[in-house]
C-alpha cells in the first residue's frame, strides 16, 4: 500500500514538471494585451533572470493581462548612495522610483537605469538569486538530516532521507574523486565535490519547476562555479604543475618560450569549457521545450497541440536526467582538473612526456 502511494507520488511530481512550461506559458495568449502572441519574448522571459519572482498573468476587465508576482529587494548603488526598495515599486516596468535625487526605471529586459545617466551597480537579491538561496537552504536542512543520521545510527544501515543520499555521496567518492584525484588526497577535495554536484542538480531541479528560476542557465551562475573550480585547481597545482606550464619539458629548448603562452591559455580554457558546458545545455533544454510549447499557442490548433504536448512531456522528463548528467559532468571535471594539478612526474630531459 505504501509502495502504491509513493508510486503515484512519483507519477504526479513527474507529471507537473512535465507541464510546467505549460503552466508558466498559461498568460501566454497574448502579449502586452494586443492579442498576439509572441514566442520570443515568452522564451525569453522565462529563461532570463528577473527582479521578481513571476507567478502568473490574469486577465484585467479590460482583457489586457497583468502579471502576478513576488517582489524581491532591490539593491543599486549610485552616486554614493545606496538604495533599497522592493521591485513591486517598479509596477512591473509601469513606474519610476525616486530616492533623492535619483530616479530609476527598469526596462523589459530587467535592467535597471538612473534617469540622470549616472551609473547604477546593482546588487538586487534577484529571481536567480533567490532561488540560490533556497537551494544553499535545502543543502544545508537535507544534510543537516543526513549527518544527524550518521551519528545517531553509527555502524548501522542508512534510514530514511539518509538511505536515498548515502549511495550518490559513496558514488561521488567512489567513482569520481578518489579515480580522479588519487585515494589520499580525495578525502580533501570530496566536500567542495559533494557540494558542487548537489549544489548544480538541486539548482537545475528547481528551474524545471512552474515558475521556477533558470539559475544554471544564467552564465554568470555557471561563470562562478567555474571560476571557483579554477581557482581551487591552481591552487592546489604541485611545482610539477607549474614547472610544466611555465617551463615545459619534453620539448626543445628554442619551443618552450612558445609553449608558455599555450599552457597559460589552458588554464584558462578547462574552467571556461565548465561553465560554457553547463550553460548551454541547461539553456537550449529550456529553450527547446518552451519553442515546443509555444507552437500550441501559435497554431491554437489540436492537430498541433496533442503531439507538441507529449513531446514536451517526453523532453521535460528528460530533462530530469540532463539536470543529474550536467551535475556528475561538471564534477567530474572539476575533480579531472583537481588531480591533474595534484600529479606528481619525474621528467626526464629529452624525453617526451603528454601532461594531459
Amino acid at each position: 500500500m505504501r509502495k502504491n502511494k509513493l508510486n503515484a507520488l512519483i507519477f504526479s511530481f513527474l507529471l507537473l514538471i512535465a507541464f510546467a512550461p505549460v503552466l508558466r506559458a498559461e498568460g501566454g495568449e497574448t502579449a502586452g494585451g494586443e492579442g498576439k502572441f509572441q514566442p520570443k519574448d515568452m522564451i525569453f522571459h522565462h529563461v532570463t533572470d528577473s527582479h521578481d519572482w513571476h507567478l502568473f498573468d490574469t486577465k484585467n476587465a479590460d482583457g489586457t493581462l497583468h502579471p502576478v508576482s513576488i517582489p524581491l529587494p532591490v539593491i543599486l548603488y549610485c552616486g554614493g548612495n545606496f538604495d533599497v526598495f522592493m521591485s513591486s515599486a517598479f509596477d512591473h516596468g509601469k513606474a519610476q522610483v525616486s530616492k533623492g535625487d535619483r530616479t530609476y526605471s527598469i526596462d523589459a529586459h530587467n535592467h535597471i537605469k538612473e534617469a540622470g545617466g549616472r551609473k547604477v551597480m546593482d546588487f538586487s537579491i534577484t529571481k536567480n538569486v533567490a532561488s540560490m538561496m533556497i537551494s544553499a537552504l535545502l543543502l544545508i536542512l537535507v544534510f543537516s538530516a543526513v549527518a544527524g543520521g550518521y551519528s545517531k545510527r553509527k555502524g548501522q544501515a542508512p534510514k530514511g532521507i539518509q538511505s536515498f543520499f548515502e549511495p550518490i555521496i559513496v558514488f561521488v567518492r567512489d567513482e569520481v574523486a578518489i579515480p580522479n584525484i588519487g585515494e589520499k588526497k580525495a578525502h580533501k577535495y570530496l566536500p567542495y565535490l559533494l557540494t558542487i554536484f548537489f549544489f548544480i542538480w538541486i539548482n537545475n531541479l528547481l528551474g524545471l519547476l512552474p515558475t521556477g528560476a533558470n539559475a544554471s542557465g544564467n552564465i554568470a551562475f555557471t561563470l562562478t562555479l567555474a571560476a571557483i573550480t579554477g581557482i581551487v585547481t591552481n591552487i592546489s597545482g604541485t611545482s610539477t604543475y607549474w614547472g610544466h606550464i611555465f617551463w615545459t619539458p619534453g620539448v626543445p629548448l628554442w619551443l618552450r618560450p612558445i609553449m608558455l603562452p599555450v599552457e597559460i591559455i589552458g588554464i584558462l580554457t578547462k574552467p571556461f569549457a565548465l561553465m560554457i558546458r553547463l550553460f548551454a545545455n541547461i539553456t537550449a533544454g529550456h529553450i527547446v521545450i518552451l519553442s515546443m510549447v509555444s507552437l500550441i499557442f501559435i497554431f491554437k490548433s489540436y492537430a498541433v497541440a496533442l503531439p507538441a504536448g507529449f513531446f514536451v512531456m517526453a523532453m521535460t522528463v528528460l530533462e530530469l536526467f540532463v539536470a543529474l548528467l550536467q551535475a556528475y559532468i561538471f564534477t567530474l571535471l572539476s575533480a579531472l582538473f583537481i588531480g591533474l594539478a595534484l600529479e606528481e612526474h619525474h621528467h626526464e630531459e629529452g624525453h617526451e612526456h603528454s601532461h594531459h
